[in-house]
């Protein structure tokens, strides 16, 4: 009789290891020995319990990853047939569970976005077009209508039904079999084209967003592809995918919003800087499933000159920005969702003489308990100590805790050094948030992680007036001007200008004072202006 680990059937249905214990209990699952589970018992489990008797939710979900692969080509086909051109993608990616497309990176791109990108493109008819992770073919589809011939097209995904429903749509809409689209992995299939010297005039995608591939893997990928530090997949795609472009060629890439601004990327974003970067859009909140923004960045295979004009799109307005306001940005920051005007107040703001937090600066997260509603208590029992939560932050206070907290962490998932906790002095923020919210705590209060603490190290000027600097109308100002997240990260508070030297001339803090000696405006509504003097 064949078995198998608990360690395995856990991973195959994506649930914990506990979870497989409970249906060892419950007789749903056979013990062969100690740890060993019995395939027969497995299978049936598979066949005749999953999905028609009530599990527990995370593990009816994870069943659908185990079934997605074994649908039938006649299933597939049928989904093909039963449905419009328009929908297939969407009916064959909803029968995906979310654990599967997590895990997959699997968010199927809408073909009112791939209209837009492909806007103002040429696409001649000897044209090679290649969608290295192809899906159920919407990117492809939409090229062969704009003018590609289908024998030009290429492309891949490791999910064979995906391939399928390509192939069958391709032969139903334009009658045409189509070899070079395939089952495979892009990233290990790059080597293979470069040898037989295939090269795309177009590639356009929607990557995997952080699919799950283990780091060591990344990191020879990264060495291929040169991304450098940039391990995402997204960064792994688009770096293997410059490889196979044609000079003058373009390439188009649908990704998460955290490309354009976080530290992460800035190796893969440095690539990109040197190359003619044609258009940056925003689409919003395309996939209903993820709170993340989809935008998307078109590149021309050339080579860049400082004073390119970079299309810039947003909330349905279109204006344009020079390369050059992108390249001074700290980290190569692609904030394109900010006007020629308000990256003159950036550039301003960097201009002036500063210092920043990195290597000034002990940082720590807030208490992870594990289990707010075991750990946590809205009353004070013996024992107990108060605890502040992010949204009891403001910056004239800190709002009257309602909850608190036993005083031995010891059962608690993440606690950092007490003597973080305990300082004598200690900047507090709230970690979720859009805008910078910093308290300076002088009374050794314990936050839990819906905030984070920082404790300066001779940054030059006092812990209250750098919390007075951090939460100034033109800090949150330009906090939302360069990263336009709802996270205060601690890589991003790095890069933030801190101008100690105005502590020189005022020691207590005003915004007035602080923006005449920026030498910014602000103006009624709201917005701020550089003065025009000093040539700056």
């Amino acid at each position: 009789m064949y078995g198998f680990t608990i360690e395995q059937a856990s991973k195959s249905l994506n649930v914990s290891t506990a979870t497989i214990r409970n249906w060892i209990k419950t007789g749903y699952l056979e013990q062969l020995s100690k740890g060993i589970i019995t395939q027969k018992s497995f299978d049936e489990f598979i066949l005749n319990i999953a999905g028609k008797e009530k599990l527990n939710a995370r593990a009816n979900k994870s069943l659908k990853n185990v079934h997605h692969l074994k649908k039938t080509t006649d299933e597939i086909k049928a989904l093909t047939q039963n449905f419009s051109d328009e929908n297939i993608g969407i009916e064959y990616e909803n029968s995906l569970s979310n654990s599967y497309r997590n895990k997959e990176g699997i968010y199927y791109t809408p073909s009112w976005v791939i209209k837009d990108m492909f806007k103002n493109i040429k696409f001649d008819s000897h044209y090679t077009f290649l969608d290295p992770c192809c899906g159920s073919g919407n990117f492809i589809v939409e090229a062969i209508k704009a003018g590609v011939l289908p024998e030009n097209v290429y492309g891949f995904d490791i999910d064979e039904n995906a391939v399928f429903i390509t192939k069958e749509r391709i032969k139903q809409t334009f009658g045409f079999e189509t070899p070079n689209i395939k089952v495979g992995n892009f990233l290990e299939e790059v080597p293979k084209l470069s040898k037989e010297n295939v090269f795309f005039d177009l590639i356009f995608t929607n990557p995997p967003w952080g699919k799950k591939i283990d780091k060591e893997d990344k990191e020879k990928l990264a060495s291929t592809y040169h991304t450098g530090n940039s391990l995402d997949t997204t960064a792994l795609f688009m770096g293997a995918s410059m490889s196979l472009l044609k000079k003058n060629g373009l390439l188009g890439f649908l990704v998460q919003q955290a490309f354009f601004n976080i530290t992460t990327f800035e190796d893969i974003r440095s690539k990109m800087i040197v190359k003619k970067i044609v258009r940056f859009v925003d689409y919003g909140k395309a996939f209903k499933s993820l709170m993340t923004k989809a935008q998307a960045i078109i590149i021309k295979n050339i080579g860049a000159n400082a004073d390119d004009m970079i299309e810039c799109c947003v909330e349905n307005k279109s204006f344009e920005r020079k390369l050059a306001s992108f390249k001074k940005n700290p980290k190569f920051i692609f904030n394109f969702w900010t006007n020629e005007n308000e990256t003159q107040v950036i550039e301003k703001l960097y201009a002036t003489k500063y210092t920043t937090l990195k290597d000034k600066a002990t940082w720590a997260l807030g208490i992870i308990t594990g289990n707010n509603n075991n750990f946590c208590s809205n009353t004070q029992k013996d024992g107990y100590v108060p605890i502040y939560k992010g949204t009891d932050i403001t910056k004239n206070g800190l709002k009257k805790t309602t909850t608190f907290i036993s005083n031995d962490f010891s059962n608690f998932q993440q606690v950092a050094p007490l003597k973080m906790y305990q300082a004598k002095e200690k900047l507090i923020y709230k970690f979720i948030s859009s805008n910078l919210c910093f308290f300076c705590d002088t009374e050794q209060n314990f936050i839990l992680n819906s905030a984070n603490l920082l404790i300066p190290v001779d940054i030059g000027i006092t812990n209250q007036q750098l919390t007075d600097l951090l939460n100034s109308e033109i800090m949150n100002w330009l906090f939302n001007k360069l990263f336009s997240t709802y996270k205060v990260l601690r890589g991003n508070l790095e890069l933030l200008p801190i101008h100690i030297d105005y502590f020189s001339y005022h020691h207590q803090f005003s915004e007035t004072t602080y923006l005449d000696y920026l030498q910014i405006t602000k103006n009624n509504n709201g917005t701020f202006t550089k003065n025009c003097t000093n040539g700056l």
